[in-house]
């Protein structure tokens, strides 16, 4: 047990300091001894856990995946059973307490292999449970649940991306969320100030 709490302890360090100085100088800009120095940890001792930092930096994902997914395992079953929007606060949430790691995720670093990561786990959480609500209600989706859930990742991983940078942010979590809630819910066309959907929308003919 005090070996796994050493081994906890030096991984965070590792993850911290590589936060810190991806957010100060870039990805690209950043050693491996680099980091060493900055958590006062052996070379010796990173490679003992990590390849290289491309490596750590995909750790850095698969723990705030982590984190949030222990957050969100309570919410599913009423998810799976109605839109509630718990998800998307949580979420938010998360993201607010772990800024700085989302930060670094979010802003592609590592050549986007991060944000990619951290989409397709965020899509495929979503997608499924898309279909499990649907099943539940009875009811068949109109659009396939992959692209469903991209397209509400997206609106998330956009709104995060602004609003995480921000030094005092202007909304607050449960603020935004509400918007999402209430956009899902309604729908851009009504977000954009029309009373109601037309009848029937299709895209027009292309010319070849």
């Amino acid at each position: 047990m005090a070996e796994d709490r050493r081994t906890r302890r030096t991984k965070r360090l590792l993850r911290n300091a590589m936060v810190e100085l991806v957010l100060q100088n870039g990805f690209d800009n950043v050693t491996v001894e680099d980091i060493t120095e900055h958590a006062d940890i052996s070379r010796a001792t990173f490679y003992k856990y990590y390849r290289d930092k491309q490596a750590l930096l995909d750790q850095v994902v698969s723990d705030v995946h982590a984190e949030l997914q222990a957050r969100l395992v309570p919410l599913a079953p009423e998810s799976s059973r109605g839109f509630t929007g718990k998800p998307a606060l949580e979420l938010f949430r998360h993201a607010r307490e772990e800024r700085d790691a989302y930060r670094v995720i979010l802003r592609g670093e590592g050549h986007g292999t991060a944000l990619r990561k951290f989409v397709d786990i965020r899509t495929a959480s979503a997608a499924r449970i898309f279909a499990e609500r649907a099943a539940n209600l009875g009811v068949t989706m109109r659009i396939q649940p992959e692209l469903l859930a991209r397209a509400w990742v997206g609106e998330q991983v956009a709104i995060l991306q602004w609003w995480l940078e921000q030094d005092e942010p202007a909304m607050t979590a449960e603020e935004i969320t509400q918007m999402l809630l209430t956009l899902s819910l309604r729908g851009r066309y009504w977000a954009n100030g029309f009373d109601g959907p037309p009848d029937d929308v299709t895209l027009a003919p292309v010319p070849e």
